[in-house]
């Protein structure tokens, strides 16, 4: 942090001719600095303005460590945000642009990113890189990127901007999993970590598992780190998102346990090696169904994980329930529908603040059905399926709940 070094004496005045000024920075305390001097921290993006008396004796030096003023300590960081643009603004700050602010982003590291909507307003633009230097500054980046909307092209492109930085690659740590990839070319949905957390706590020890859509290895990774999967085959087609899992396998150490098929999993030649399939894909992963049916294990079948995306009419809420209160403070704790999420506490009965919804179930009996058809074809004898378990991840749209099925299938005794 840049700031001005003087004599104590001078100090005071120094002061009042930097608020006078706007350039003293108001986040940070006065601090001593070698020599018996004191050192005020100012604004690096102002210091071009800087014109002080000429009697006034000072330097300008670098403070290593700042200490945060008493104020910057109790403000949240959406409030230093507001705080540092009506600064950089000045006069023309009105509640139009406020409105413009964001509330909330996704940090990666030292990378924030912001929604599609923020600073859009014209007086924004104007600013240049002066507003994302500042944006950095008050949420403590070094880089600022701007989400677009996802493109239709089959791989969940992100149509992401880079503001302020040189690249994209950025290095998230989950659940005590490193995930690393680049912002500008593959997507990290934060709302699937219920499901990346239930992945982590299944008994895998010894299991060959292939993952047919393993996009940056959001569930490959917890099935090897935490799950203690013996080997896992993952298939994408998105070669940003192969680079970006390569790195992750490394980051972690368990490039040795894992095989990356890059390509159209629906042109997969595996067969007749998995214990356990995991497929990822919403709204539907129908695609990947025979798939999953040939890389089975033939003679002990195993567990297939089928997510979803169920269309939920909405349930009347009992007269004088009380609806159970979501999280507070957490971005997923409610969904678009405005159901309440809540994990489930007794093997998935207790779902989004409801019971197990009928939908739910007849679904889940339905493909259990599909896929208990789909194997008897393939190895010509009967198998038998059996629901395990129905898991609710999130809400996706208004009525519509993403859900995973846990299937086991296994060939039916003669």
């Amino acid at each position: 942090v840049p700031a001005l070094a003087t004599e104590r004496r001078f100090a005071q005045r120094l002061r009042e001719c930097l608020e006078e000024e706007q350039l003293l920075d108001g986040r940070y305390q006065l601090q001593q600095v070698p020599g018996g001097r004191v050192a005020l921290p100012v604004r690096e993006e102002q210091l071009s303005r800087l014109c002080l008396p000429p009697e006034m004796p000072c330097e300008l030096v670098r403070i290593q460590d700042p200490v945060p003023s008493r104020a910057a300590r109790r403000r949240t960081p959406a409030q230093a945000l507001r705080d540092e643009l009506r600064r950089l603004l000045g006069r023309t700050w009105s509640e139009e642009l406020e409105r413009d602010v964001p509330h909330a982003w996704q940090r990666h590291g030292d990378l924030v990113l912001l929604s599609e909507d923020s600073f859009r307003a014209a007086p924004w633009e104007r600013l240049g890189s002066a507003l994302w230097e500042t944006v950095a500054s008050a949420l403590g980046a070094r880089r600022v990127a701007r989400r677009g909307r996802v493109m239709p092209d089959g791989m969940r492109t992100p149509s992401v901007t880079l503001l302020l930085g040189q690249d994209g690659w950025v290095e998230h740590v989950d659940n005590g999993i490193r995930y690393t990839f680049d912002v500008t070319k593959c997507m990290f949905s934060p709302g699937n970590i219920t499901e990346k957390l239930r992945v982590a706590s299944l008994p895998c020890a010894g299991e060959v598992l292939v993952d047919l859509y393993a996009g940056i290895g959001y569930f490959t990774l917890p099935f090897l780190v935490h799950a203690g999967a013996a080997f896992v085959h993952a298939c994408e087609w998105n070669s940003h998102a192969v680079e970006a899992l390569h790195r992750s396998l490394v980051l972690n150490g368990v490039q040795e346990r894992c095989h990356i098929h890059a390509g159209d999993s629906r042109q997969l030649e595996l067969r007749d090696v998995a214990d356990r399939v995991n497929l990822g894909l919403i709204p539907s992963s129908e695609e990947g169904w025979p798939v999953a049916c040939r890389v089975l294990k033939k003679d002990t079948g195993g567990v297939l994980h089928i997510h979803h995306n169920v269309e939920t009419p909405p349930v009347p809420a009992p007269p004088q329930t009380p609806a159970l209160p979501a999280e507070r403070g957490s971005p997923e704790a409610a969904g678009s529908g405005g159901e309440a999420q809540h994990p489930s506490g007794d093997g998935g009965k207790e779902v989004l603040g409801a019971r197990l919804r009928p939908e739910w179930q007849r679904w889940a009996e339905a493909t259990a059905t599909r896929i208990q058809g789909l194997l008897a074809a393939l190895h010509g004898r009967p198998w038998r399926t059996s629901v395990l378990h129905i898991e609710a991840v999130k809400s996706y749209a208004p009525h519509v709940h993403h859900l995973v099925l846990d299937l086991e299938c296994r060939p039916a005794l003669p």
